[in-house]
Parts: C-alpha cells; structure tokens; sequence
C-alpha cells in the first residue's frame, strides 16, 4: 500500500490546439489512490465518446490491481495465495519479470510485506526473509505466491493502465492525447512537462511526444524513518529519478528500481531497448542526464 502519489511530474505547458485539431477535452478523477487526467483534442461528440470508455478502462484496471480494492485481482492473489490469472495479469506479470531481470532483481514486487509493516510502524526484519521476485511461480494458468507473500505493483500498474489508455486512444485516432495515471504517456503532439524534486523543487523540462515518463522520489511518501522504496539489501541512492521510455509500464518500474541503482547499472539500463533517457538527482541536488 501506499499513502500517497510518489510521483513529481507536473504539466508546464500543454501541446497547442490548432483549428484542425478542435478544442482540448480533459478528464480528471481519482484511480490507484491518486488524481488522475486525460487530455485529447477533436470534435467534441468523438472526445465525449472516447473520454467514456477511457473511464472504463481505468476502473477496470483498478479493479484488477488496486491495493485499495478488496475485490481487485491483486487483492485475491495476495489474500489466496494463488490465483488463475486474467489476461491483463499474465501481461504485467510478463513486464515486471522483465524489469526484475533488467535491474537485477531491484524492481521486486514481493516487497508488500516489508511496505505493510513499515507502515503499521512494526519492525520488518521477519518481512525481509519474505521478499523474493524467484520464489513464486507463474505461468499461463496459474500463479503461486510462496508461504506469506504478497504482492505490490504500485510500482508499475499505474504505466501499464497509462498504456491501456493511451493505446486505445491511438487506436482511436486521437493522437494528441497526453494520459496521466500517475506516470505520464502522450499519443503525439508536444508536450512539456517539469520534473521536480521533493526536496529541490522543479530542475528540469522535458518535451515528450509519442513516449513516456515516469518519476520516483523516495522521500516523497516518508515511511518508517526513511522512504517508502524498501528493497531488503539497498537504500535508495538517489533523491529523484526519472525515466523516459516507449513505455509507461516500463518507465514506471525502471523509475522505482534505479533510485537503489549505482551508476553502472544505470547505464546498462539506459541502452537497453525502448529507454529513451533517465534523469537523476542526487542528494545534493545535482541533476544528471543520460
């Protein structure tokens, strides 16, 4: 669970309508336990129209993966212990065992139990012993946690949604659309967005078209003493991240897992394919892009 958004990417200034493209329709309301927005441009029986079933689409992956929901798949999963999974759970399964293997196993879902006793303000050392992204098993049918797991994707869940959404507006043929559900995707246009540290406030400008930012912050949610990224073996090295990708699923789990990274994990993540540039900030404030 988490207590409040971690993420630091705000809108400094928006793409500009032509008559072509119509007028600008936005959407906000709240999914995951965070404000979440949409903006597309066109006729406004067509934005209407599409503005509805993006609702849908959120509500229906937070039913799936929510932490607050106590019918959300993720909830059941955690709750069993086992569970035949959806075909949405198949794919997000797929996506964050490839972010656990491309950032040697920092992005870790199996965290929940450390997060739920940090946040409970009880000692997490026997949570620790539970954490392992290896131990559970999961295939086509069926997924298996080990004895005490449980599951969080707030680490990635709020980018595979933000995909959802901005796939079916693309599909759609919106392709000035920028999606917000706590990371950031736009279909086209040309978008500028701030990136801002918790402690040093805003400290870059990035213009994103056709792609996706993510940004983690670990003292943004403080939690027991420290940030509410917990990884058993690492601390979080960086005061911010942020992570520019093809995807916002995969920006969303590279921007949680490099903020325990150093730097040479950090620059074989950056050639990886589908990463178009990470943005760090260390503790002093200094920004680094790659």
């Amino acid at each position: 669970m988490k207590m409040n958004r971690r993420r630091f990417l705000t809108i400094s200034a928006a793409f500009a309508a032509t008559p072509a493209l119509g007028h600008s329709h936005s959407w906000q309301g709240r999914a995951f336990g965070a404000e979440v927005a949409i903006t597309l441009f066109g006729p406004d029986e067509a934005v209407q129209a599409a503005l509805h079933r993006t609702q849908r689409i959120v509500r229906e992956m937070e039913q799936r993966f929510s932490l607050f929901l106590p019918s959300s798949e993720l909830v059941r999963l955690n709750r069993q212990g086992h569970l035949r999974p959806s075909a949405p759970l198949r794919r997000l399964f797929g996506l964050a065992d490839t972010a656990h293997r491309m950032t040697g196993g920092l992005f870790d879902p199996t965290v929940q139990p450390v997060w739920r006793a940090m946040a409970a303000g009880d000692d997490p050392e026997g949570a620790f012993d539970l954490v392992g992204w290896g131990r559970l098993s999961f295939d086509m049918d069926r997924i298996r946690l080990a004895p005490g797991q449980a599951l969080t994707f707030n680490g990635i869940a709020q980018g595979f949604a933000t995909d959802a959404v901005a796939d079916a507006l693309a599909r759609a043929g919106f392709q000035n659309a920028l999606v917000n559900i706590g990371e950031y995707r736009a279909t086209g246009g040309d978008w500028r967005l701030g990136v801002e540290d918790p402690q040093y406030g805003l400290l870059a400008t990035r213009r994103l078209n056709r792609g996706a930012i993510a940004t983690s912050s670990p003292l943004a949610t403080p939690l027991g003493g420290g940030g509410h990224i917990v990884h058993p073996t690492r601390q979080p090295r960086w005061s911010t991240v942020s992570v520019e990708a093809d995807s916002a699923a995969m920006a969303d789990a590279l921007s949680t897992a490099l903020v325990l990274a150093d730097m040479p994990l950090i620059r074989q993540v950056r050639q990886a394919a589908g990463v178009r540039r990470v943005t760090l900030v260390d503790w002093q404030g200094d920004l680094t892009s790659l």
